[in-house]
């Protein structure tokens, strides 16, 4: 037996019943087990322990000292651990500051982070929903969603779930101009456009083999996703949006995709959070509901 705190804790129950058998009893071991603990202390200490026969067991002066000290040893290993137990409990209360795209927050996240801190309500949710990239730093933001390209090494990051760009119109629309059958056809067509909000510059589109095209002469414009759904969903134009915006509304019938098989390759949805010492519980939590919201996602 090579665990000393184990060794001392067999000898303080043996101390205090003054039976071997019994504190094998309490301590839910073998007699066998306990003699053995009781031997190796003897060893390494040099000093009998106990004064023993087969009618009874008495304890040593030297035994009794060491008794004395090694119950306030134990004690206080105790109450090290009590302090943690305290400590893991304070770690699952306070503010957890995340942020995340605005529509992909509200469709897909807000559900998931409700439910958590009805389930925690020691955990403060700080919630920042935008279409800007956070100042991680200077917002102090525990907790993020970000899509497209992952490769800041500042960042703890895992990938939950993608995303589908697709070009998508109103069956209205379509019944008025028509069902274009190529890219270049498409860029003839009234088109909504997503503004950037950091250059002013609508978004380019993309299309698959990495062709693009930026969209000119727009039928509507905005710097809100949702808005430019609600405009794409009136037969305002053709929109390209992703498909956490529009899987919904494409089973539904109220939107109809074209030119599928020029859509680009899905991109990565990912959860992240910065790489900054020990991670307490409650951020923990949060990044893992959202881990598992975004691995729903259609």
């Amino acid at each position: 037996m090579s665990n000393r705190l184990e060794l001392i804790r067999i000898f303080c129950v043996c101390a205090e019943l003054q039976n071997f058998s019994k504190a094998a009893a309490h301590l839910g071991i073998s007699p066998q087990v306990v003699t053995r603990a009781i031997n190796e202390l003897e060893s390494t200490f040099g000093e009998p322990l106990f004064h023993r026969n087969t009618r009874k067991v008495n304890i040593t002066s030297f035994g009794e000292g060491l008794a004395r000290r090694a119950q306030v040893s134990l004690a206080s290993i105790d109450d090290l651990f009590r302090s943690s137990a305290a400590s893991s409990k304070m770690d699952m209360e306070g503010i957890v500051r995340l942020t995340a795209p605005a529509a992909l927050g509200r469709r897909y996240l807000m559900p998931a982070l409700t439910r958590l801190a009805v389930a925690h309500p020691g955990i403060i949710l700080d919630v920042r929903l935008s279409d800007e990239i956070a100042d991680v730093v200077d917002e102090q933001i525990d907790v993020g969603v970000r899509t497209g390209l992952m490769r800041d090494s500042r960042f703890v990051a895992r990938a939950a779930g993608q995303g589908i760009l697709s070009v998508v119109g109103s069956p209205e629309l379509l019944a008025r101009v028509g069902k274009p059958k190529t890219i270049n056809a498409l860029r003839q067509q009234p088109l909504t456009a997503l503004l950037d909000r950091s250059t002013g510059r609508a978004w380019p589109w993309y299309f698959a083999d990495g062709e693009q095209f930026q969209p000119s002469s727009s039928a509507f414009l905005t710097d809100d996703p949702e808005a430019e759904l609600a405009a794409v969903l009136a037969g305002v134009g053709f929109g390209q949006l992703p498909s956490y915006l529009t899987a919904a509304e494409i089973e539904n019938g109220r939107l109809i995709p074209v030119l599928q098989k020029s859509d680009p390759e899905p991109w990565k949805i990912y959860v992240y959070r910065p790489q900054r010492g020990p991670v307490p519980g409650r951020v923990r939590v949060v990044f893992d509901a959202l881990v598992k919201a975004l691995s729903e996602l259609d």
